[in-house]
């Protein structure tokens, strides 16, 4: 497994267009969740210059994992689409705190093709490590992110430390809640 790390403007296009591709393969066609795509490319208002993307491709180059860290200290993904998840207070804004988002690990080409074998595959333990190292090297402590309560287990297993930021709550009938993770 090869990771890419880098902002958008270091990143080869051909990188981009393929992660946007595989983001719309695992969050609109295997996940169904409904988004405004232009040619099957996933990317939203928070795919900015400030974003910083990790990209995990296998020997063949194919996408087989995905992360966005944002800054906090402008609008990101949970303060402004799930600020319900933090219970009443407000969103972390802080230049020690980026927010982890569009997380996937999923590889088509080979075993983990389940939407919630991303959770257990060895992928998505490279990428959370290599996320992390990415936000340490921004200055951030902590990372935060929107995710389905099975997360903390694999958290814990691999051993990060996290912590709920609020109780769980349903959206689009899935349990989801805020998560401060310690970058390590």
């Amino acid at each position: 497994m090869h990771i890419t790390a880098g902002f958008s403007a270091e990143l080869r296009q051909s990188l981009m267009n393929r992660m946007g591709l595989y983001r719309h393969r695992v969050f609109v066609e295997t996940l169904g969740w409904q988004m405004q795509c232009r040619d099957a490319l996933e990317f939203d208002q928070f795919d900015r210059e400030d974003t910083l993307y990790i990209v995990a491709q296998n020997e063949n180059g194919d996408v087989i994992g995905t992360a966005r860290l944002l800054p906090t200290t402008r609008p990101y993904l949970l303060s402004e689409v799930f600020p319900n998840l933090f219970n009443g207070l407000p969103p972390p804004r802080s230049p020690e705190i980026w927010e982890l988002s569009r997380f996937a690990a999923m590889d088509f080409s080979g075993t983990t093709v389940a939407a919630l074998d991303q959770f257990s595959s060895p992928i998505t333990t490279c990428l959370l490590r290599a996320a992390s190292r990415c936000a340490m090297e921004q200055g951030a402590r902590r990372m935060v992110t929107v995710s389905p309560l099975g997360v903390e287990r694999l958290l814990r297993r691999i051993g990060f430390q996290s912590h709920r930021l609020g109780p769980p709550t349903f959206v689009n009938q899935q349990p989801l809640f805020a998560c401060s993770i310690k970058c390590m």
